[in-house]
């Protein structure tokens, strides 16, 4: 079953714009759907094109770029071994996993400089340096990330309206009660299901949560074992487990030491840089003055850690139960989910803002004569001015943190926004926002 994903639209882009000077790399985790994306496109805007996936890749075929200082010999050969045929300008060659064999990403260089056909790589964990210690980097690669499913894209998979979505956040004015409930129960089957193609892929065919539930544990255990192919030890995989729980616990910042105890800080830091370029976390950074521009302010020492997919974060929130003792789904999907599972909709929004194409970045600041501290939970720039959020499950009740930031900052902040799952409203300033309007604000 292929979805329509935003990153067609960009290949497209790329192809009438940048093709003859760049290959184009479609980059993100495992199983987000790069490599259907890939010969989807290449099935459908070129005559002909080739599929190395370097996951199963035959000798034959990676002893073709043994030597590619005879380019006409180097095509020749991959046709032969391929059985199709390439047309000048017309046929694209797409290199799949392509991080599993570095000199072929070596190789870009030279076939786009030969300019007789384009290039398009996919890659996960590509980032890793034992993937790329041993080779030149192609300056000629441009880079297209690609998520999981974002709520437009899961709405169109699902036959659900979301342009009246966007006609509601546009509105600016409450819609009532009943019509808020429906259309927060089908942003929270989202959140259930998540946006992994395959996850998805099961919800239409009409599987059973506890079934959606083992397909995503699949991908987890998939995650694992990459993981560990970095760090034999498990310690990675101890790092993605503890996201959740450490969300949970409320803390200012994410701890190495609480996921695996206390270790080597700079080798332990390494590991979770890998994790961040495995693109299977989105880490979200605190920023000291949020009236300066946020990314040349961020403290790297103080960062919080999201999944990179809400679905797979409900998963491995409850990972150690068997499925069939999983009553998250029906707690979820009925709005009963106890007000300490609250964080599972931070990761929500921390999802839809990435997936937007925008970093990730917090506050926190001690309160005056207490050893408490206030924090606002996501940050953006816009323009000259900060728009704020703070994520409330439970009500819009309580949101100090977010009136003391915007007072604190007054010259600085444009908008402030409390997202909730109420309907749309109005407190002075404050904007009061459902989650299925965030799209719209970011």
């Amino acid at each position: 079953m292929y979805f329509m994903r935003k990153a067609y639209d960009k290949l497209l882009e790329w192809k009438n714009i940048y093709a003859d000077t760049y290959a184009v790399m479609l980059e993100g985790a495992r199983r987000v759907g790069k490599s259907t994306i890939a010969e989807h496109f290449a099935a459908n805007e070129y005559t002909s094109y080739i599929l190395l996936d370097f996951s199963k890749a035959t000798g034959a075929i990676r002893k073709v770029f043994d030597d590619i200082g005879n380019l006409d010999m180097f095509f020749l050969r991959l046709q032969a071994e391929t059985g199709v045929t390439l047309y000048e300008h017309e046929s694209l060659i797409i290199f799949d996993e392509v991080q599993l064999f570095p000199k072929a990403r070596q190789a870009i260089k030279h076939l786009v400089k030969d300019g007789r056909y384009h290039y398009l790589e996919t890659g996960s964990l590509i980032s890793i340096r034992k993937n790329v210690k041993d080779i030149l980097i192609p300056s000629e690669e441009m880079h297209i990330p690609v998520y999981p499913m974002d709520y437009e894209e899961f709405c169109n998979a699902t036959d659900t309206n979301y342009g009246v979505l966007r006609l509601v956040a546009e509105n600016e004015k409450g819609i009532g009660q009943a019509t808020n409930r429906k259309l927060m129960r089908d942003m929270r089957v989202y959140m259930a299901v998540g946006g992994m193609p395959q996850a998805v892929e099961a919800y239409i065919r009409g599987a059973s949560f506890s079934e959606i539930d083992q397909v995503k544990r699949q991908i987890i255990t998939l995650y694992e074992e990459d993981f560990k192919k970095i760090d034999p030890s498990g310690r990675m995989s101890a790092l993605y487990h503890s996201v959740p729980a450490q969300l949970a616990k409320g803390v200012r910042k994410y701890r190495i030491t609480t996921a695996i105890g206390k270790r080597n800080n700079t080798k332990m830091e390494e590991l979770l840089f890998d994790l961040i370029d495995s693109k299977t976390v989105l880490p979200c950074y605190n920023v000291t003055n949020p009236g300066a521009n946020l990314a040349d302010t961020k403290d790297f020492d103080s960062y919080k850690v999201y999944l990179s997919d809400t679905g797979l974060f409900v998963t491995l929130m409850f990972i150690d139960r068997p499925v069939t003792e999983n009553d998250v789904y029906a707690k979820l999907l009925s709005d009963k989910l106890p007000a300490n599972l609250g964080y599972l909709y931070e990761n929500l929004v921390a999802q839809m803002i990435t997936a937007s194409g925008r970093e990730l970045y917090y506050h926190t600041w001690e309160k005056e004569g207490s050893t408490h501290y206030y924090e606002v939970d996501f940050l953006l720039s816009e323009g000259s001015k900060i728009t704020a959020f703070e994520v409330k499950s439970s009500g819009t009740g309580k949101h100090e943190s977010i009136s003391q930031f915007a007072e604190k900052y007054l010259k600085h902040v444009g908008k402030t926004y409390l997202l909730s799952h109420k309907d749309i409203s109005k407190e002075g300033t404050l904007l009061m926002r459902p989650f299925y309007a965030v799209p719209f604000l970011v």
